[in-house]
């Protein structure tokens, strides 16, 4: 039986459209998957990229930690309380860089959290510099300003005593005439290399110098000169050298004495005042003696 031709052409055109459409099916899924392919890729390539900008971070961040515990480490004070202060920073600036070494660079919020914690320790070590700077510059004024006060007591002291001089020579010339005088009284810390110094934790002895005062009316020969030193309490300071003495009738106990030959020149001498214990800091008096009476005062400040 012969097929109609328009059966035939109708048939194969059925057979035509049910070939193309696995085809034209398996092309779209094609390029869908290569599509999807490339997305993927790309995105990888993003995340590989931003790992490494993170790692590079954490990097940074782990420098600038280390920086600042390099410069709290050379950060000194000679005030205990900073010290102390200085102490807990460093122990949190350590606490900070292993804390950082042990979180991943992907953890962004840890990361800023460090961050912050970073710029608070800046801030707080910035907050030490300008502490230790005033307190340093406020130490050296109060230092210059007592220097400056000592210096004008020790000038008005010897302006007294001169005046004092004058006034009882002037009042009886035979008494006042063969009064023994001294000038430049002085008391200094001395250290173990025997260099003049005012700090206390130094000081091993200290040494009393004064001048017996030129007087051709005053008695010649031998004068035995008594010191007494007392501490910033007001404490006689004592050794195996005290001796009692009376002068002008008045029992009193000196730290140390000596005797000079005077012959109406002007004698210079020092006394030694050793082995009566450490030095604290404060004001000592010196107050110099003879049998006769005093011959003048003199104070030395150790910080």
């Amino acid at each position: 039986m012969t097929e109609d031709p328009l059966e035939r052409i109708e048939r194969e055109e059925r057979e035509r459209k049910e070939k193309k459409g696995p085809r034209t099916l398996m092309a779209i899924l094609a390029a869908i998957a290569l599509a999807l392919a490339g997305t993927l890729g790309y995105m990888l390539y993003q995340r590989s990229a931003l790992v490494k900008d993170l790692e590079g971070e954490k990097q940074e961040l782990a420098r600038q930690m280390v920086d600042l515990q390099n410069d709290f480490n050379t950060l000194n004070s000679d005030y205990e309380s900073i010290n102390h202060q200085l102490d807990t920073s460093r122990e949190q600036v350590a606490m900070l860089i292993e804390k950082l070494s042990k979180t991943e660079a992907t953890n962004r919020a840890k990361i800023r959290q460090y961050e912050k914690e970073l710029g608070t320790l800046r801030a707080i070590m910035k907050g030490y510099i300008v502490q230790i700077d005033s307190l340093n510059t406020l130490n050296k004024r109060l230092t210059a300003d007592a220097a400056a006060a000592r210096k004008e007591a020790a000038e008005s002291r010897r302006a007294n005593e001169e005046l004092t001089a004058q006034v009882e020579n002037l009042s009886s010339q035979v008494n006042a005439g063969k009064v023994l005088k001294a000038r430049a009284i002085s008391l200094v810390g001395h250290y173990s290399n025997d260099k003049p110094g005012d700090r206390h934790s130094r000081v091993r002895y200290m040494v009393a110098n004064l001048s017996l005062v030129e007087n051709s009316l005053a008695d010649r020969g031998p004068v035995r000169v008594y010191v007494r030193v007392k501490d910033p309490e007001g404490l006689l300071l004592i050794n195996n050298e005290s001796v009692d003495f009376m002068a002008n009738g008045v029992p009193l106990q000196a730290t140390a004495s000596r005797e000079v030959d005077y012959e109406g020149s002007e004698v210079d001498m020092s006394i030694y005042i050793n082995d009566t214990g450490e030095f604290v800091k404060g004001v000592y008096t010196l107050e110099v003696y003879t049998e006769k009476g005093p011959l003048g005062r003199a104070e030395c400040m150790l910080r």
